[in-house]
């Protein structure tokens, strides 16, 4: 079998990267090796690494089977794979399936739950940690799945699930009694996503970004406002709920002097300028908590059917948002990795690697 490897950062300091070769790793019993085949990197992969050890995202690839030290960690990303070898009935060799991947060239999983679906890796290390990013998708019974669209599922997937449900719970509170929704970063794909789900539905919506992506944002439709951080007071003094996904604590601050009490909810969603904005926040956005209530309220297969509607709508509009870069093995992981650390990638570039 051919030689694998492993892309880490440091844990320390996310612009140390290192790529180490290593042999394919072997198959135990009741395993399936999957080879890791096209992923994509977003500033959502850039938050799993700045909230590594607070929200336990470096636990999913530990680096020490890896012949890697502790201060180095895998940060996931989203994409494809192919099952290599199996020792596990109904997961067969040349399956493929959506899910959460190291950045590496192998991932060994334990499946469970095996179904037409797909499965679960039962990974002891893995137990504990949020049951959602478990779950591996085969290609072949996902309604959501478009050979011709990968590269869309891989960009936007996990970002619009977050969006979907980040929508869904605002609506779920009948908009927190707001007038106005404003939502931070708002070029970035998990807040426009977010919007277009939210857009006609209730409160006005605003987007703040920064001058020099105004005129992208507003090309996307679906704020009903654009305002940059400079221009905070230009808002209108109602009951304001803020979904941040910047972590700004200028941006924050500015909205609380202006808008007071008016400011009804303030909800950290995520951050794309490595500041954590949890604390700071009155409440955090999680999308497996929101997710699990809605299992129960609609049945697993109630939720797959919202999602892949919603799914639906939102395809065309992401194919005339984005730009696909597409990059070609471990060392365009790299640059693609520093890329979107350094806040160089373009809000309409989305950066997919091929291995």
């Amino acid at each position: 079998m051919a030689d694998s490897w492993t892309f880490a950062v440091a844990r320390e300091d996310l612009h140390h990267t290192t790529l180490a070769d290593a042999e394919a790793p072997a198959l135990p019993a009741g395993a399936a090796l999957l080879r890791v085949d096209r992923v994509g990197l977003t500033a959502n992969n850039v938050t799993y690494a700045v909230l590594g050890d607070a929200m336990r995202y470096w636990e999913f690839f530990p680096p020490g089977p890896r012949g890697l030290g502790p201060q180095w960690g895998l940060p996931p990303l989203w994409g494809f794979a192919d099952v290599v070898a199996s020792t596990v009935a109904g997961v067969e060799a040349g399956q493929r399936v959506y899910g959460y991947l190291p950045p590496a060239g192998h991932l060994v999983v334990r499946p469970d739950r095996v179904d037409a679906s797909g499965f679960r890796d039962v990974s002891p290390h893995r137990a504990e940690l949020p049951s959602p990013y478990n779950a591996y998708r085969s290609t072949a019974s996902d309604p959501a799945y478009q050979a011709g669209q990968e590269d869309l599922l891989i960009l936007f997937r996990p970002l619009f699930f977050t969006s979907f449900m980040l929508a869904d719970q605002v609506v779920d509170n009948d908009f927190y009694g707001a007038r106005s929704i404003v939502l931070s970063s708002a070029s970035s794909k998990t807040a426009y996503a977010a919007a277009s789900e939210l857009h006609g539905r209730g409160p006005r919506l605003v987007g703040l970004t920064s001058p020099g992506n105004v005129a992208f944002t507003r090309s996307l439709g679906c704020y009903d406002d654009v305002v940059t951080y400079d221009d905070i007071d230009a808002l209108d003094a109602v009951p304001t709920v803020y979904l941040d996904l910047s972590g700004a604590p200028a941006t924050r601050a500015a909205l609380r002097g202006h808008l007071g009490d008016r400011l009804v909810r303030d909800i950290a969603v995520g951050l794309t300028n490595q500041t954590p904005n949890a604390d700071a926040a009155g409440e955090v956005f999680f999308a497996p908590v929101q997710m699990r209530k809605r299992s129960r309220d609609w049945g697993r297969d109630g939720l797959d059917r919202r999602f892949t509607d919603a799914w639906q709508r939102f395809v065309p509009a992401a194919s005339a948002w984005i730009d696909v870069r597409v990059g070609n093995g471990p060392e365009a992981l790299r640059h693609a990795w520093l890329d979107v650390l350094a806040g160089r990638t373009p809000p309409r570039v989305g950066h997919v690697v091929q291995f």
